[in-house]
């Protein structure tokens, strides 16, 4: 019923400069994992087993992290160092990878008009990488979450969080109906509001399950915010002329996409490891 999943990758992440020179922001790691493959993995673990990338300049990076090293492969083979390779082949085995090119960053919205080619007429999966979501202990994360929201609702779906006031003008935010406890049928979107303009402290995080009709909405939507075609005025469009649901999930996200957020994963993500002795 929904089995794809498209990552929007073609940023050039000016904010990990020097650092993302050369290297896509996607490749940094936390800890040992770069960030992309924990989005990937929180991808096939929802069932979401065909991966699309929207991929631009300096990129390839990203397409050989999910393809063999022949060369890496025969130089640790059968080495204690072939350990550290199981959760990527896991990917690999399970993932189905395509790619295609976002000639020009024109916004969110823009970058998933390009994966149009990747994705066809089917609902899908949009993973941000920049926001590394943890689940709870024991719980479904947080695209499995919204997948069971979608086969309730078959409309398209966003994860929403609480924020604070002073950091709302950093969000899309939403207005809406609250149906039942975490689940919003939304009336209206905002890209960044002043905190006095903003309709909730719902903020809109990396996370979205689309219908397909978004391409269509997408490519008569005009320019917005920063002149970049929005995917939140696509949404407020789709959700006047039929549903958009918002999703309060449960866990715990980082914003990967600012230094202070990446510190912060990864000093959570190490505590975990340590704890469960996996780092060595």
């Amino acid at each position: 019923m929904i089995r794809k999943c498209l990552f929007p990758v073609g940023g050039y992440g000016t904010r990990f400069l020097p650092a993302t020179k050369a290297l896509p922001k996607e490749m940094l790691p936390i800890v040992n994992k770069p960030l992309v493959q924990y989005g990937v993995e929180e991808s096939i673990e929802s069932g979401l087993y065909e991966i699309g990338f929207v991929t631009g300049r300096g990129k390839r990076a990203i397409a050989d992290h999910f393809d063999i090293s022949y060369e890496l492969e025969h130089q640790i083979s059968g080495s204690d160092k072939e350990k550290y390779l199981t959760s990527i082949r896991h990917v690999m085995h399970e993932g189905v990878f395509s790619f295609t090119r976002q000639k020009e960053m024109k916004g969110l919205g823009h970058a998933i008009l390009a994966g149009e080619t990747l994705i066809g007429t089917e609902p899908f999966g949009v993973v941000l990488a920049d926001d590394l979501c943890i689940p709870e202990a024991d719980g479904d994360n947080v695209m499995a979450q919204m997948v069971k929201v979608f086969k309730q609702f078959r409309c398209s779906i966003v994860a929403v969080m609480e924020v604070p006031e002073d950091e709302i003008h950093k969000y899309g935010v939403i207005e809406g109906e609250e149906m039942k406890d975490g689940l919003y049928r939304v009336k209206s979107m905002v890209e960044k509001p002043k905190k006095e303009d903003a309709p909730s402290n719902l903020a809109v995080i990396g996370r979205y399950i689309l219908t397909p009709d978004i391409f269509d909405i997408l490519r008569d939507t005009p320019p917005g915010k920063n002149d970049e075609i929005q995917l939140t005025d696509a949404l407020m469009t789709q959700a006047q002329d039929g549903v958009v649901m918002a999703y309060r999930f449960k866990g715990t996200r980082f914003d990967c996409g600012s230094v202070e957020g990446f510190v912060e994963a990864t000093n959570f993500c190490f505590e975990e490891l340590y704890k469960k002795g996996n780092l060595t």
